[in-house]
């Protein structure tokens, strides 16, 4: 469902949460997740979510959500060797230089995790329809129902960036790093397999955290294995999160380097299932939040 059906759906919590937010978010995480959502002691992962939407304000979130104003951050926090190469960023996508782009590039609008275009062949690029999508993207607002308010502060934009590719033909994986104040604790992998998306979860020394699945079917006949530099992952990990209560840290690794992919603060807005529930408690207990100081 794209963003404009979404909101036609969901238009009447859209109003609702300009009125009550903390309602709304209420109504909405019992019907997706069947469960009440307890906003004065927290105990999931999903419901210590909703609570940094309601009350964490950090100044940072909003810079650091969008796929260009993040890159200052990074570089700020001494980690700039493990920035994408950017090749070109700009507001107006009819400016993207296409006669001159490399063979193979990513495409990108940086308020979304859905708006990117994967160019394995420049030359075949339908240019209008690339720049159809852009518009389209850069207009697309987030669910103000789902409160994710840090979203669509800084101006999005357009950013070509370097294609990254697996070590000889293998697969290029997502390692998806989850850190619970300041404390890297765990990780999971995303992969694709005929086409699906699959997700498998992993303690710190990517041990298989079998059954467990993050909104997407797990794939455990995927070997994944730790990168030669996956204590030196961990370690840009500790310094992108150390100013977040909670954050997702995502990273690639191909051909002996780590690339930084971004920075997640409510995976799944707190709306998506964790199996098993006790699964969703676990994660919660990685995550100490400050309630008596809302």
């Amino acid at each position: 469902m794209d963003n404009i059906t979404k909101n036609i759906v969901l238009m009447p919590f859209n109003v609702l949460y300009k009125m009550s937010p903390k309602l709304t978010l209420k109504l909405l995480f019992r019907l997706k997740l069947g469960y009440k959502l307890n906003l004065k002691n927290p105990k999931t992962y999903n419901e210590k979510l909703q609570w940094i939407k309601l009350y964490d304000k950090n100044p940072l979130m909003p810079k650091c959500c969008d796929k260009y104003a993040v890159r200052e951050y990074v570089e700020s926090k001494g980690c700039k060797e493990i920035l994408n190469e950017l090749i070109w960023e700009g507001f107006n996508p009819e400016e993207i230089p296409f006669d001159t782009l490399p063979e193979k590039c990513v495409i990108k609008v940086t308020h979304g995790s859905t708006f990117n275009i994967i160019c394995d062949d420049t030359s075949k690029l339908d240019r209008s329809k690339v720049i159809s999508d852009c518009k389209k993207w850069l207009k697309a607002k987030f669910l103000p129902c789902y409160g994710e308010w840090f979203y669509g502060i800084e101006k999005p934009r357009v950013i070509v960036e370097k294609y990254l590719e697996g070590d000889n033909g293998k697969s290029l994986f997502d390692y998806k790093i989850f850190c619970f104040n300041g404390i890297p604790k765990m990780v999971y992998v995303d992969t694709w397999k005929n086409g699906h998306h699959t997700i498998n979860a992993y303690d710190m020394d990517l041990n298989l955290l079998k059954g467990v699945e993050l909104g997407f079917p797990n794939d455990e006949t995927t070997l994944v294995e730790k990168p030669d530099k996956w204590d030196e992952m961990i370690e840009y990990s500790k310094k992108l999160s150390q100013d977040f209560n909670h954050v997702r840290v995502d990273f690639y690794y191909t051909h002996g380097k780590i690339y930084f992919g971004e920075l997640t603060f409510t995976k799944s807005a707190g709306f998506g299932k964790i199996k098993p529930l006790e699964f969703d408690y676990k994660m919660g207990d990685m995550l100490s939040i400050p309630i008596d100081k809302k």
